[in-house]
């Protein structure tokens, strides 16, 4: 039972700042890679940032590198998308998936895909 869950979405103007959470149910968060991914309508999944099972290492997709940091800690079995400079083209839903091992969020996670959280951005 992989269970993950999203919160923090929210309306913010351009410029603004919004912090994601994404916390772990029924179980320990430190034998996985964490991935935060978003959608928005008409459009293909994205894949936003990952980051390594201790957190020591993260990437980011090209659209929110300098923008957007991902952390994660793994005693509150919590994982955060800090993000900042927000765009209107950050507008989505954002969802945290699960993969395991030496897996960097690419191809299908681990569970299924929860609701996700809604960031939109606008004037």
């Amino acid at each position: 039972q992989l269970q993950l869950v999203e919160s923090g979405g929210g309306l913010v103007q351009p410029g603004g700042s919004l912090r994601l959470s994404c916390a772990a149910s029924g179980f320990t968060l430190d034998g996985y890679f964490i991935g935060w991914f978003r959608q928005a309508p008409g459009k293909e999944r994205e894949r936003v940032s990952c980051i390594s099972t201790s957190g020591s290492s993260t990437n980011y997709a090209d659209s929110v590198k300098g923008r957007f940091t991902i952390s994660r800690d793994n005693a509150k079995k919590m994982v955060y998308l800090q993000m900042n400079s927000l765009k209107p083209e950050d507008t989505a839903v954002y969802y945290c998936a699960l993969f395991r091992g030496y897996n960097p969020c690419f191809g299908v996670p681990l569970g299924s895909w929860g609701q996700g959280t809604q960031v939109t951005v606008s004037s």
